[in-house]
Formats: C-alpha cells, structure tokens, sequence
C-alpha cells in the first residue's frame, strides 16, 4: 500500500499499540522470534473497512473526511454513468455539471465516470401558432394565417430531422441496456428532462435494485413524469419553481457524508429552487429543506424537501434539487457574473461527492425516514 492507505494503516497501528514500546524498522534487524509490531499484510483483513470507519465516524472534522475518502483507493475504483441527455429544457449548465463530476471522480479517486451525452442536430422545437382569440381584428386573422402556413411547410423537414435525432439519441442510450448496465455501479441523471427512450426500463429497475446506484441532480425529478415507477424511485416530482433567490436550507442530518461539511444551514445568495410533489416523507430520509416556501412573493410556512436519499431493494437513491447555476456547481473563483461565493460551490461540492460515496457504498450515512 501507499499514498493515504498507507498512511491509514500507520495511523491504525498507532492507535491499536500506543501502549506498546516504539521499534523502529531500520534501527536494527528484527532479532528471532522478536513480533515486530504493525507489519503491513500484503492484503488488508476483511474486517479493516469496517473498524476504520469506527474509529472515524465520530470525528466530525475535515482530517477525518479526508482520511475517509481515499480508504476507496485500496480497491478498485467504481464506475459511474454519468447521463446528462434531454428532450425537455435544457439546462445551459450541464457541461459544467459534467465537468465536475468528472473532477469529484478524480479528486476522491474512488470512482470513474463514463457519459451519454446530447447528441448533435437537435432541431429547435416547432410550435404550433396560438389560436386566435374571439375578438382577433383583420390584420391579427392575417398575421395568425401567415404563421400557420410556414408553420405547415416547415412541418415536414422537422418531423424528418427530429426523428433521425432520435435514432442517435436512442443510440446514445443504449448504455443504459440491461446488459451495458452491467459494467456500471452507479448512473448519475445530471439535469435530464423529458422523456428519455432507455432501452429497457424494468431492466434499469431491477438493476438499480440489485444493489447499485442512482444519483439525481436538480432536473431529474423533470424527468419522465409519465413513468410512475421513476417518481416512486427518485422519491418526488418537479412540480415548478418561482424566481431565482436566496435561500437557507436546513441540514437534516449533519452526520450523513453528503451533509458533513454543510454545516446547520446551507446559506445560498441565489439558485432556482424547486417545488417538489409525490414526495412522501414517510419513505425518504431528508438531507436538506427549506422552512417557507421558496417563492419570494408567496413565502408559505411549512417543509419544502431540497434534497433526500432512501434504499430501493438493495439499491441506494440519493437526490439533491440543487444544481441550477453554475456559479453553484463550478468552484472556479473567475466564473463570469459570480453571485454565489467560492465556498457555497464548495459546499455544494462536498454535498454532492459525500451523496455519490453513500450511494455507491463507499461511507456510511443513515437511509431511515425521519417521519413516521
């Protein structure tokens, strides 16, 4: 072992023999029979993962975390699909949000990415002209005429150019197959809309189920909302949100690796926060929240979910409606218009790498719902 392994299992060593007289490996060859204590094993015990995590799990502090993160190295890096495609709106954000997934990956080295991400030649999307009101004058009966006629002749070249989009789309998606599925332990949707055509949906569910990962960032739950078995997984739906502001979400659960670092309140100067429906407390541990409303003209008392994780057979969920801007999810200090500071991208950060690591089973945070 080397690099932060080795340095834990020093530490391991120190904590189990601090009563024990100090050897040192170079001062002099081991004598006949002498036990040198805390040999490295050429292979780490069963049982090594687990009284780490014991030793570490009460200490609330960045050294901990940082210790904790690269225990993952010791084995193989896990593989996350990172699913980034959409027919609904889409978010300006998305490379940057696959930027730094891709960066968390690298930075905590626990696990790999791979992407399914927008075909090109999209057409923009052809909309029907309004019906005219009861009340149209001449010249708007003319205006309304003249845009359904291009409307009309355009029809045909949209209709062709948007179905081979989809043939590549379709294309794209075949990584998300029961059978690709295969060489993933986790599938991020990061700001998926619409109703994307994976290959086999009962398949992707029994996937997830057998115990592996999903993970949604912020328009995630703005996916297939025709798909009733989706909203059930991912635990909520985007039901709309009002205009961007600031917002002060309430840590639910301080001591979950994708809370750790937040802190009592997650304090963020502007983001466009969701209003979520079919959420059932019942059936999902809560992250963060909001106390009112996230609506600047209408402030209703009351909980609004931000962000959750539950179990869904063997599998994890972790979810965070979070991710709309990017000067919340880039950390960059030079990004253009910064309203959000360095640390809020930070934080967020921190939120979203600690959600991937419970999810993928690499720390260890609590699933119970909290209501009953």
């Amino acid at each position: 072992m080397n690099g932060y392994a080795d340095l834990i299992t020093r530490f391991l060593c120190l904590k189990a023999n601090a009563s024990r007289p100090r050897i040192s490996a170079t001062s002099r060859p081991a004598l006949e029979n002498e036990t040198i204590y805390c040999q490295q094993p050429k292979q780490p015990h069963p049982e090594f993962h687990m009284k780490l995590q014991s030793l570490f799990l009460p200490i609330g502090t960045v050294m901990a975390a940082m210790f904790l993160l690269p225990v993952t190295a010791m084995a193989a890096p896990k593989k996350v699909l990172v699913v980034s495609t959409t027919t609904g709106f889409r978010h300006s954000s998305i490379p940057t949000m696959n930027k730094v997934i891709g960066q968390l990956a690298d930075l905590s080295k626990a696990f790999t990415v791979d992407y399914v991400e927008q075909p090109p030649g999209k057409p923009n999307n052809l909309n029907r002209p309004k019906p005219l009101a009861a009340t149209a004058s001449d010249a708007d009966k003319t205006k309304f005429q003249e845009a359904q006629a291009k409307y009309d002749a355009d029809l045909p070249a949209y209709k062709e150019a948007d179905a081979k989009w989809n043939v590549m789309l379709k294309e794209a998606l075949l990584k998300l197959s029961a059978e690709s599925l295969k060489n993933y332990d986790a599938v991020i949707f990061a700001n998926t809309t619409g109703d994307l055509p994976i290959p086999d949906r009962e398949g992707f569910l029994a996937w997830l189920k057998s115990g592996k990962a999903f993970i949604g960032l912020h328009a995630a739950t703005d996916t297939f909302h025709g798909w009733p078995d989706y909203k059930e997984f991912i635990g909520g739906e985007f039901a709309g949100h009002g205009p961007q502001l600031s917002v002060s979400c309430i840590n639910e659960d301080p001591k979950h690796p994708a809370n750790k670092h937040v802190g009592k309140t997650f304090d963020i100067a502007l983001e466009e926060m969701y209003q979520i429906k079919n959420h059932d407390r019942t059936k999902e541990h809560e992250l963060l929240s909001l106390d009112k409303k996230p609506v600047a003209a209408d402030p209703q008392p009351g909980f609004y979910p931000v962000s959750w994780c539950h179990l869904y057979g063997k599998g994890k969920v972790f979810y965070s409606s979070l991710g709309h801007r990017e000067d919340i999810i880039d950390a960059d200090p030079g990004l253009k218009d910064r309203k959000n500071s360095v640390e809020v991208s930070k934080t967020y950060q921190s939120h979203v790498l600690g959600g991937i690591l419970w999810a993928l089973g690499l720390a260890p945070g609590d699933a119970t719902p909290q209501a009953k």
